[in-house]
């Protein structure tokens, strides 16, 4: 069936949704016709076994284009693989007896559920490494779907020991994917997102029944009877639903709930992987073990991925938190925490602290006649300039407000702190920045204030500071400024 990939564009989701509904209509009605030929029908209706999961796939890989493809995608593949299933039954039934079963087909029918396994489980936003481990856990699984299949189900017909087995492994399959679906929706916050699970969960529900039929009351009928047409329900369901889902209102949903499926997703591969794995106990022990190690260790990995993301996103957002968005250097909030801390240090030790306050010299004559993405521009090149001259590891270079900027100098006795004050003006003349100041370029004027060993506190300090940078501007600016005998009275 051709698809008209425009009708899927933005705002033709209803039109592909009355498109798609009578070629299901008829594809199903169809299938229905066919299977009245009787036993003969069995070439013709495996026409529409393996159509009606290519369709619903199809649709849910311009579904993808469209919204996304996370989800859709994922379903989409797990489709193609449960056609290919059936089109290895088909091979099978004729290059063996009706009654013979491939193991390739029963490998392809299970290893179906490990990409939509994949997509329930692995939280798109999470890092691509992380994902990378997600993607080997469900490959783990899919080899060991293999390896329970290859054990169960042989090239020359499979036992009844074997078949119960294998119906016992899709029943889990198919029951997991519902329980998680649900569950996953049951959290979920995301309005596309909601809409994917919602599908996702219906049609779970529709083929664990279907298939749960199918395996335990008929599944001792031959193809090209009525329970075929069971079997298009599933499908012909998602097709309709990939090709216009209706947009339900996505209910609200408790945060620490939602945070708490989002921390465990991650689990269900592991858990589905120790499941499959402990059903072989009996047939294959070194692959049981095998199996829990990957669980097990594959999971810690993720784990310490996750852990080590986490650590530097609180890196990064410390750094929002305490760095000044525009120059780079520390910001007010630093700056007072770090200043507090390093008076206490000085007065437990007993050591000297400078502090600077400096500011830039006619600053708003510079914003009014060059503008403030100019302004914005020398602010940044200042605080380079400041942060140059700073001793590394040390020092704390701050923007303390609008132009003006604060260094701390811990263990800094006056001999130290005044060359270094004069080395951070002169650093920001020798720039020669254009400014309409009288000078013709941008200078800083630079208060200093030293406290000395059981002196003051730190507004103390940033007083003398203060009162030292008005002195050095009332003193014509481009100057450092020093504000030592009053900061040195005790407190």
């Amino acid at each position: 069936m051709k698809v008209d990939t425009g009708l899927l564009s933005a705002g033709g989701e209803g039109a592909t949704a009355r498109f798609v509904a009578p070629a299901a209509l008829l594809v199903f009605a169809v299938h229905g016709l066919v299977l009245l030929a009787g036993p003969g029908a069995a070439p013709g209706t495996f026409v529409f076994l393996i159509g009606t999961p290519v369709m619903a796939g199809i649709l849910c890989m311009l579904r993808a284009k469209r919204d996304g493809w996370e989800g859709w995608l994922p379903l989409a593949f797990a489709m193609l693989l449960w056609a290919a299933g059936m089109a290895a039954t088909v091979l099978g039934l004729m290059a063996l007896e009706v009654e013979s079963e491939l193991s390739l087909s029963m490998l392809l029918y299970v290893l179906y559920g490990v990409p939509i396994i994949f997509a329930l489980t692995s939280p798109a936003e999470e890092a691509w490494y992380v994902r990378v481990v997600d993607a080997l856990l469900a490959a783990a699984l899919g080899y060991v779907f293999f390896r329970y299949v290859s054990i169960m189900s042989t090239m020359t017909g499979t036992a009844v020991a074997g078949s119960v087995a294998l119906r016992l492994m899709f029943d889990i399959e198919n029951i997991y994917i519902l329980v998680f679906a649900a569950i996953r929706l049951a959290a979920c916050t995301d309005a596309a997102q909601s809409r994917f699970l919602r599908v996702l969960t219906v049609y779970a529900g529709l083929y664990m029944l279907v298939a749960a039929y199918i395996n335990h009351v008929e599944s001792d009928t031959e193809f090209g009877h009525w329970p075929d047409l069971l079997v298009d329900l599933p499908f012909l369901f998602l097709a309709l639903a990939a090709a216009g889902s209706p947009r339900f209102p996505v209910p609200a949903v408790s945060r620490r709930f939602a945070l708490v499926v989002k921390a465990g997703s991650p689990l269900m591969i592991p858990v589905t992987l120790l499941t499959v794995s402990a059903l072989l106990v009996s047939h294959d022990v070194p692959l049981v073990l095998t199996g829990a190690f990957f669980a097990t260790a594959g999971y810690g990995v993720r784990s310490v991925l996750v852990q080590l993301r986490s650590y530097d996103e609180q890196d990064r957002l410390t750094h929002l938190s305490h760095n000044d968005a525009l120059t780079g250097v520390a910001n007010r909030r630093l700056f007072d925490e770090v200043l507090q801390r390093e008076v206490l240090r000085a007065q437990r030790d007993r050591t000297p602290l400078a502090l600077l306050m400096i500011d830039i010299d006619h600053f708003k004559l510079l914003n009014d006649h060059l503008g403030h993405p100019v302004g914005d521009v020398r602010l940044r090149s200042v605080a380079s300039a400041l942060q140059a001259c700073a001793r590394s590891g040390s020092d704390l270079v701050a923007r303390y407000g609008g132009e003006e900027f604060a260094v701390i100098l811990p263990r800094t006795e006056a001999s130290q702190s005044v060359p270094l004050a004069e080395r951070m003006r002169a650093a920001v003349e020798d720039m020669h920045l254009a400014s309409p100041a009288p000078s013709g370029r941008v200078t800083v004027s630079i208060g200093l204030a030293q406290l000395m060993p059981g002196s003051a506190d730190a507004q103390a300090l940033i007083d003398g500071a203060d009162r030292a940078l008005y002195e050095a501007k009332r003193g014509g600016r481009n100057r450092v400024g020093r504000e030592m005998e009053r900061v040195l009275e005790a407190v």
